[in-house]
């Protein structure tokens, strides 16, 4: 018996479909990398703010404190310092855009934290 021909041409078609398909699913991929890599961002520039904000209310000066977050967020992280009211608040901001490998246009992401703490100076002054 011979095999039928319609099995025989639906084999090159599972190849073709496959080959229209993998360059997708690379660019998925690749997305999904940098997606990952802006969640890693975030939990670093959450740590640069709370090290500032520590360091801050431990007694250290603004910039020993902006130094800090910059160690742990990056130097090009921007990072504000405020003194309000016995608390000091500290802003870290990082911008992020898509890497030129991933080969798609995507919107930079600026990625913020923010992190409160007592100012013990402050309250052994008052």
């Amino acid at each position: 018996m011979s095999r039928p021909l319609r099995s025989r041409h639906s084999n090159g078609m599972v190849t073709a479909e496959a080959a229209a398909v993998l360059p997708l699913l690379s660019l998925v991929a690749l997305a999904l990398v940098w997606v990952v890599s802006l969640g890693v961002a975030q939990v670093r520039t959450v740590d640069a703010a709370r090290d500032a904000a520590r360091a801050v209310a431990r007694g250290g000066d603004d910039r020993a404190a902006v130094a800090a977050a910059r160690r742990t967020a990056g130097d090009s992280a921007s990072v504000d310092i405020r003194h309000e009211s016995g608390l000091v608040s500290v802003t870290v901001s990082v911008h992020a855009s898509a890497p030129g490998w991933l080969l798609a246009p995507l919107p930079p992401v600026t990625i913020t934290a923010e992190s409160e703490v007592e100012d013990e100076d402050a309250g052994s002054n008052g």
